[in-house]
């Protein structure tokens, strides 16, 4: 039982460093086809966006606005897939959301 609970602690100081690390990553987005990137700490504050001047088009400024979403959700993405490929392989994930970043990092 106490080989059991060492493992366990043992697997929760390597998932609190792996989470601590991957707070200190940034990632990065893209969408148009580049012209607008988005960089995202592992945490999930938005670092930056750039947009393209060539892709602001004032008879269309909710396209922007859905490039500049996909750029972040591109970036978040990334976020999550780097959580999960850390995650030992033979553990049960259960029910962890990796979206839920907040859940994952808190």
């Amino acid at each position: 039982m106490q080989q059991l609970m060492r493992q366990a602690a043992e697997m929760q100081a390597q998932m609190q460093e792996r989470q601590a690390a991957l707070a200190e990553e940034t990632f990065e987005g893209s969408s148009g086809g580049g012209v607008v990137k988005a960089v995202v700490k592992g945490t999930g504050e938005v670092l930056s966006v750039t947009i393209d001047p060539m892709v602001l088009d004032p008879d269309d400024p909710e396209m922007v606005g859905d490039l500049v979403v996909a750029a972040v959700n591109q970036a978040i993405a990334a976020i999550a897939e780097s959580a999960a490929e850390s995650m030992n392989p033979g553990m049960d994930l259960g029910d962890i959301d990796l979206g839920d970043l907040g859940g994952l990092l808190g």
